[in-house]
């Protein structure tokens, strides 16, 4: 069981089907995604936690989980101590998006029609907590704008409501939402990231934009319960390179804006606790609360 704590459609759903197929192929096992969204995703992190450590049963961690720490008192489990990290699989930028209805053509335009309508663009976030939330809430501390929050269950649900015009700011990761700026449902404004991202090479960065030193990004990993045999994590991971270095899922998730970033289980471990300690930061910093 692979449990996902979005709901169907964002960027981790997206990912964990592409992987979850193949590591049932390798592994000869029927691979069931099981969507347990909530809560900022600690819904399903919660479960993924408690759940027996036998190595049949994964979670799908992103950065979210790291924000959680912080952001709310009582996630219901411990990132660090309640998991044992099997590997970083890949990255993303978040895009920020807007409805076409909006006149902004560009970041700077954006800029200045929200400070010209303080509290009156709606934006469109995964969740509290997300990613999207954390990196709409630095731009907007960053660029001196006042943006309301809109908080979904997931980037699926998120950008449903920008294609129909409910919201009409987000910060949503690229998987969810390239697709819809092709189809011109949605304007691409930036990409998060200090990078251009290779799935939209003519999307400038936030921080070349005209907000300097922006850089946000969301990270996907596979982690198991805490108490999971060395041995049977070392099988997991040795499973999930094979799968994140192979040639056909390469090319599928470059197209979709993921690039692949594998780790050791060690290396996740002390990346998972940087991580934590940077949004925690972040989460202090804004003044941010679960809401």
């Amino acid at each position: 069981r692979f449990i996902l704590p979005f709901p169907p459609g964002g960027g981790t759903d997206t990912l964990a089907r592409i992987v979850g197929q193949k590591l049932g192929e390798n592994l000869g096992q029927t691979i069931v995604l099981d969507n347990r969204p909530g809560a900022g995703a600690n819904i399903g992190a919660e479960i993924g936690a408690h759940s027996v450590a036998d190595g049949y049963t994964l979670t799908m961690g992103n950065v979210a989980h790291a924000i959680n720490m912080t952001l709310y008192a009582k996630p219901g489990y411990d990132l660090v101590a309640d998991f044992a990290p099997v590997t970083l699989l890949a990255s993303t930028p978040n895009i920020l998006v807007v409805h076409p209805s909006v006149a902004a053509k560009s970041v700077q335009e954006l800029i200045a029609l929200a400070k010209a309508k303080p509290g009156q663009l709606n934006y469109a976030s995964s969740g509290s907590g997300s990613s999207a939330h954390l990196a709409a809430e630095l731009f907007k501390s960053m660029a001196g704008v006042n943006l309301t929050h809109v908080p979904y269950k997931g980037g699926g649900p998120a950008v449903t409501s920008l294609v129909g015009g409910e919201t009409v700011v987000g910060f949503a990761t690229a998987p969810s939402v390239l697709q819809q700026i092709k189809s011109g449902r949605l304007r691409g404004m930036a990409v998060t990231t200090l990078k251009r991202t290779a799935a939209a090479p003519e999307l400038p960065t936030i921080a070349e934009s005209g907000v300097p030193n922006y850089d946000a990004n969301t990270w996907y990993g596979a982690l198991a319960p805490a108490k999971t045999a060395p041995a049977v994590i070392a099988r997991l991971h040795a499973e999930f390179i094979k799968i994140m270095q192979s040639a056909d899922i390469l090319d599928r998730i470059a197209v979709l804006g993921y690039e692949a970033s594998t780790t050791t289980p060690q290396e996740f471990a002390v990346y998972i606790k940087a991580e934590v300690a940077k949004w925690g930061k972040v989460v202090k910093a804004t003044g941010i609360r679960a809401d």
